[in-house]
C-alpha cells in the first residue's frame, strides 16, 4: 500500500491550492473504514496536524486553518483532498497525507508535497 500526495507548488499569499492523496494497492473494503489526515512540517519545526477526516466523514481542523482549508475524501477513488484558500506565508511547509488502517491502527504516510507561499 502506498499513499501518493500531489498538488503542492508555489503560490502567492491569498492564493489557493488543492492537494490530493491517493491510496494505491489498498482494496475499497480496507480504505473506507480508515481515518485520514493531512499533516505539515515547516523547516525547523515539528510535524503538526492540519486536518482530519474520519471514515464517517467527520472532520476536524487545526485552529490555524479553520475557515480557510477544507478536507474531503472520495472513497470510490480512494482519494483524500485538501482545498486550501487564503494561503499565508506561514502555511509554507511539506504537506503529508496520513491514513490509519482500521483493522490494526497502523499508520501509513505519503511522501509529502511542498507548498510554498510567497508574500
Amino acid at each position: 500500500v502506498q499513499l501518493q500526495a500531489s498538488g503542492g507548488g508555489l503560490v502567492q499569499a491569498g492564493g489557493s491550492l488543492r492537494l490530493s492523496c491517493t491510496a494505491s494497492g489498498m482494496i475499497t473494503s480496507e480504505f473506507n473504514p480508515s481515518d485520514m489526515a493531512w499533516y505539515r512540517q515547516a523547516p525547523g519545526r515539528q510535524r503538526e496536524l492540519v486536518a482530519q477526516v474520519t471514515s464517517d466523514r467527520s472532520t476536524n481542523y487545526a485552529v490555524f486553518v479553520k475557515g480557510r482549508f477544507t478536507i474531503s475524501r472520495d472513497n470510490a477513488r480512494k482519494k483524500m483532498y485538501l482545498q486550501m484558500n487564503s494561503l499565508e506565508p506561514e502555511d509554507t511547509a511539506v504537506y503529508y497525507c496520513n491514513l490509519v488502517r482500521n483493522r490494526d491502527r497502523t499508520q501509513l504516510w505519503g511522501q509529502g508535497t511542498l507548498v510554498t507561499v510567497s508574500s
